[in-house]
């Protein structure tokens, strides 16, 4: 089985023409993504036919879970689709368990170098998140909701405030004074993914304002652990930044992995555009 291995901003996957191809993709998403039996990424997507767009993505993470949408996988998706000429045009749409998204490539000496990507809307509902309102928990924790853009979360004898939103799959994001590198997200990401608020689990981004078009950010990813960025996560965050006030409708999410730029007017449709890399190519043994 052929793929392709793509990079955007570091989060990296596998990308494989499923068109024509039946598998256990659960299963094949942990052994392709250990990075030591393994080709090594945060996931693997799959290229499918749609009845509904000019094609369809499957994403599933590196525990096998399939994902809802992912910002850094449509752009590789693009690139991946283009880059092989499976269809001439530079704008098309690519539908997704969250809907349909669209997206546009820039290139660069004929190879797909950077991608815009719509991300749908954000939602604060609850229910649409999800994550659940009871006040307590045995043994896991409990939450004191009074509003999901500031919401307490007590696990483990510290409390933690988060802004919930979803891309359509949750983000918790959590501010902090100092520096993003110094936060013990190991610890706190997978008790804030885990948590029994979140029915289906939730990634958890730390982010320091920089100024009003700058952010830094960390994220700990749903079914990944801590990826070097996070496309939906980006999104998430500048949603939760413009309602609150803090910076204006173009905001730069600076993450280790490199910078995603993101656009919002505040009530349609998020806006994401980063760059995004071929990292090689591959056989998989059957």
């Amino acid at each position: 089985m052929n793929f392709s291995k793509i990079q955007a901003a570091g989060n990296d996957f596998v990308v494989i023409d499923a068109r024509k191809l039946e598998a256990d993709w659960p299963s094949m998403a942990c052994d392709m993504c250990d990075r030591h039996f393994g080709a090594g990424a945060d996931g693997i997507i799959l290229v499918c036919d749609s009845d509904s767009a000019d094609f369809r993505m499957r994403i599933f993470n590196a525990d096998g879970s399939e994902a809802e949408a992912c910002g850094n996988g449509l752009r590789s998706f693009a690139k991946y689709v283009l880059d092989r000429e499976l269809t001439g045009n530079s704008t098309f749409t690519i539908a997704t368990m969250a809907g349909t998204r669209k997206v546009e490539a820039f290139f660069e000496n004929g190879f797909v170098k950077k991608v815009k990507t719509s991300m749908g809307m954000p939602t604060l509902n609850a229910d649409e998140i999800p994550v659940l309102l009871e006040k307590a928990y045995r043994n896991r924790g409990g939450v004191d909701i009074m509003s999901l853009l500031e919401s307490d979360i007590v696990l483990e004898g510290m409390t933690v405030t988060v802004s919930m939103v979803s891309m359509g799959n949750p983000h918790a994001v959590a501010f902090t004074e100092g520096d993003v590198y110094r936060y013990d997200l190991e610890k706190i990401g997978p008790l804030i993914e885990h948590n029994s608020i979140f029915p289906r689990r939730t990634n958890f981004e730390v982010i320091h304002i920089t100024n009003r078009n700058e952010v830094k950010a960390r994220v700990w990813e749903r079914g990944v652990g801590e990826t070097l960025a996070c496309g939906s996560g980006a999104c998430a965050i500048a949603v939760v930044t413009i309602l609150k006030g803090y910076t204006d409708n173009k905001v730069d999410i600076m993450l280790p992995g490199g910078t995603l730029s993101i656009e919002w007017d505040g009530v349609g449709e998020v806006f994401l555009t980063g760059p995004v890399e071929a990292v090689y190519e591959g056989v998989w043994p059957d």
